[in-house]
């Protein structure tokens, strides 16, 4: 979807910024790569109707192998850490089932950002995308038996998962850091759904 397409973001906002990115992508052909877009584009649709969420109020920037977007004001951040990623994994299961597996990470990060000239500038999206494309996603991936992996900030950790609401278990996340770009990050990882089973 086109930057001039998306919902306006008015000035400075502090927003839930998620992001996703499938495994593997780069080691593709173009025709498989296009079949993985595809299949992905229909996973996030499908996991966010299924979590009661809409896709056509997120501001969406598309990343050939994955998706960083921001969520409406009004979005229930603890609602979305929580179903969406259940509903995400679901339907990477029934991918699996079907012979068609994708794995993916998904970042997530509250913070302040607004729309620059070529996409998103601010706090928000770099942390999020700086978590995404951390080492130590990639790898809780890699080892996982589950085909997603969740990786969350520090801030959201503390301000969402701690309070529990919606069944969020705080007990399976894991604290990371690390630096990039000279910067130290600190986040929480979670291999598959964050809710109590």
């Amino acid at each position: 979807m086109k930057l001039d397409t998306m919902p306006p973001l008015d000035g400075l906002v502090y927003r839930l910024v998620v992001a996703v990115d499938v495994e593997g992508y780069s080691k593709l052909d173009a025709l498989d790569q296009s079949l993985v877009q595809s299949r992905l584009g229909e996973v996030l649709d499908l996991a966010a109707h299924d979590a009661g969420l809409d896709r056509s109020h997120w501001y969406r920037q598309v990343r050939g192998d994955g998706e960083l977007a921001v969520l409406p004001a009004d979005a229930d951040t603890a609602w979305v850490v929580a179903h969406l990623t259940e509903r995400l994994a679901a339907n990477l299961a029934d991918l699996r089932r079907a012979g068609t597996p994708l794995r993916m990470r998904v970042a997530m990060h509250c913070g302040t950002l607004t729309a620059g000239r070529f996409g998103l500038v601010g706090d928000a999206p770099i942390v999020t995308c700086r978590l995404l494309d951390a080492g130590a996603a990639r790898r809780e991936l890699a080892a996982a038996s589950t085909d997603l992996v969740l990786v969350i900030s520090e801030r959201l950790f503390d301000d969402v998962v701690r309070t529990r609401f919606h069944d969020l278990d705080p007990t399976r996340f894991r604290a990371t850091r690390f630096r990039a770009k000279g910067t130290w990050y600190s986040g929480y990882l979670c291999p598959g759904p964050p809710r109590r089973g």
